[in-house]
């Protein structure tokens, strides 16, 4: 709690400097944003809703396919030399290359723009996943064939809890540049989501509400964050002892 007010002071005495000092018609004052953000309340939330609903929909499908697609290739050789290269391919390519092929081929809706979101998590998932069952001690996949546990005991007590450090990790740094991605995609073809509402503004020479879509794609950022860093504190109890 004190860090978080710690940082908001820092932003905020950092944005009244810029207000003061730089342009005032360009760098609203912050209590400006806020006003407006309390004014437009209802027609702000339904559009950071809406982008908030796209990123959710991305990391619950990329979980459902990257963490079962990585753990298949940590535990199959065979399988790992044959996807890996594809994988190693395919990571570096900017995602948002891909999205007017989304558009053809999924519409202009949601789902391009959740499938371009989930192109850039599930690498990461997909490499972290991996990674961290490569990680594991053999010596604790023989403890449990010694103790006689099943398959299913295995992934509950041993490959689960390994890779779940990782994979937090990895949703962390994946966010951030899928929300920017996603404030991109927002731009094309849709009249919902907070990256429309920002550059709607902006072309409106309304900065006030530009500014005020910026600071809730930062609230939408410290939420996902949180999010991640509770989610450590109730799955890996063991990292704090």
């Amino acid at each position: 709690m004190k860090r978080n007010l710690y940082a908001l002071t820092i932003i905020t005495l950092t944005w009244y400097l810029l207000h003061f000092f730089v342009n005032p018609r360009l760098i609203p004052a912050p209590h400006s944003a806020i006003i407006l953000m309390v004014h437009e309340f209802p027609l702000i939330m339904h559009h950071a809703l809406l982008s908030l609903y796209r990123i959710l929909v991305a990391i619950f499908a990329t979980l459902l396919i990257g963490v079962p697609l990585g753990i298949l290739i940590a535990m199959h050789p065979r399988i790992d030399r044959l996807l890996s290269p594809i994988i190693y391919a395919l990571y570096p390519v900017p995602k948002i290359a891909f999205l007017p092929l989304l558009m053809l081929f999924f519409g202009l809706g949601d789902l391009s723009k959740i499938i371009l979101v989930g192109l850039i998590i599930i690498f990461q998932i997909l490499v972290s996943t991996r990674d961290g069952v490569k990680a594991i001690n053999q010596s604790y996949f023989t403890s449990m064939r010694t103790l006689r546990a099943t398959k299913k005991q295995v992934y509950q007590h041993l490959i689960i809890p390994a890779i779940v450090p990782n994979l937090l990790t990895s949703l962390r740094v994946s966010i951030g540049t899928s929300i920017s991605v996603l404030f991109f995609a927002e731009n094309f073809a849709t009249r919902y989501g907070i990256g429309y509402f920002i550059m709607d503004s902006w072309l409106k020479l309304d900065y006030t509400s530009m500014f005020a879509g910026i600071v809730v794609i930062s609230l939408m950022g410290v939420l996902l964050f949180s999010s991640i860093d509770l989610l450590e504190k109730k799955l890996c109890r063991w990292q704090g002892r």
